[in-house]
Parts: C-alpha cells; sequence; structure tokens
C-alpha cells in the first residue's frame, strides 16, 4: 500500500467511525487553496479530527475555526455542490498544506464502501 494509499485508508477508517469530517470555515466562508498536482483546480482541505483541522488555523488562517460535518450532510449537501464546482479534496493535509488530492466522488466511494 503506498503512502497515499494509506493516509486515504487512515482518514475514512477515521470518519466513519466518527460519523464527521472537519473543514475550516470562518461563517460561510470555506478554506479552497489552489491545486498544487492541477492546473485551475481548487481544493478544499478536510480532516479526520479536530485537532488536525485546527493546527492550521494559524497566521493568515487565523479567523478559521475547525467545523465538523456530518457523513450525511457530506454525501447530501457536500459532494453534489464540491463535484459541480469541480473542487478537489485535500486529505489530512499537513502544516505545509501538502498530502493526498483526490476527486470527491473517490472519496465517497471510499467512505461507502467502509460503512457499507
Amino acid at each position: 500500500m503506498s503512502a497515499s494509499e494509506t493516509n486515504l485508508a487512515n482518514f475514512t477508517a477515521a470518519v466513519i467511525e466518527a460519523r464527521q469530517l472537519w473543514v475550516l470555515s470562518a461563517g460561510d466562508e470555506y478554506v479552497v487553496v489552489d491545486s498544487i498536482e492541477f492546473e485551475n483546480t481548487d481544493v478544499m482541505p478536510l480532516f479526520s479530527a479536530q485537532a488536525n483541522a485546527q493546527a492550521l488555523c494559524v497566521e493568515d488562517w487565523s479567523e478559521y475555526k475547525a467545523v465538523a460535518v456530518a457523513i450525511d450532510d457530506f454525501f447530501d449537501e457536500w459532494l453534489p455542490s464540491l463535484d459541480e464546482d469541480g473542487v478537489l479534496v485535500g486529505i489530512d493535509w499537513n502544516a505545509d498544506l501538502t498530502g493526498e488530492e483526490t476527486d470527491p466522488f473517490t472519496l465517497a466511494k471510499l467512505l461507502a464502501d467502509k460503512e457499507a
């Protein structure tokens, strides 16, 4: 298993167990950044634990907070919107904002497979 596969597997297991994932939010605004891997593509960082998300709420992002998203809401509300906007998801990025970038439906399939 590659490092990115391990990261995705760990992320999905933690999210299924907690029944939620975490995003960075300031009111109605969410953190979305430019992809490192793909030109003209945005990425929304997602986190499996509040502490991982909160760790990035410093300096330029100090006004943001880690906010929980229920897994059912992620499937029902977030996925269609991310897909419509062509936004990828970043999986448990570190403080350097590096980590796995993947299609939201790839993540959704992994979550659904683990949930079954």
